[in-house]
């Protein structure tokens, strides 16, 4: 597997819109399933997370372990991931 370019992902995040939202109903099952649609279409997503500090911390490490993607980056409300999908 190779290394991910975290400088390079950040660069390509810049310009993105957040495709998926959470609010106050948290990571349910079907924001989890949105998020594997988005990450098999794009690769790279950025995700809002209206949440505390702590909780969006929590909510952005639970998406990267449900999903197997690697978080790129987390500025404030937005969090970034990254996923390869093999089938491109």
């Amino acid at each position: 597997m190779q290394a991910i370019d975290r400088k390079k992902l950040k660069a390509q995040a810049h310009t993105l819109r957040p495709v998926v939202m959470i609010g106050q109903a948290g990571l349910t099952d079907a924001v989890l399933a949105e998020i594997e649609v988005a990450l098999n279409s794009h690769e790279l997503i950025k995700i809002r997370i209206r949440a505390e500090r702590e909780e969006r911390k929590q909510i952005s490490e639970k998406i990267c372990h449900n999903t197997g993607a690697s978080l790129i980056q987390c500025i404030g409300q937005i969090t970034v991931i990254y996923r390869l999908n093999p089938a491109r």
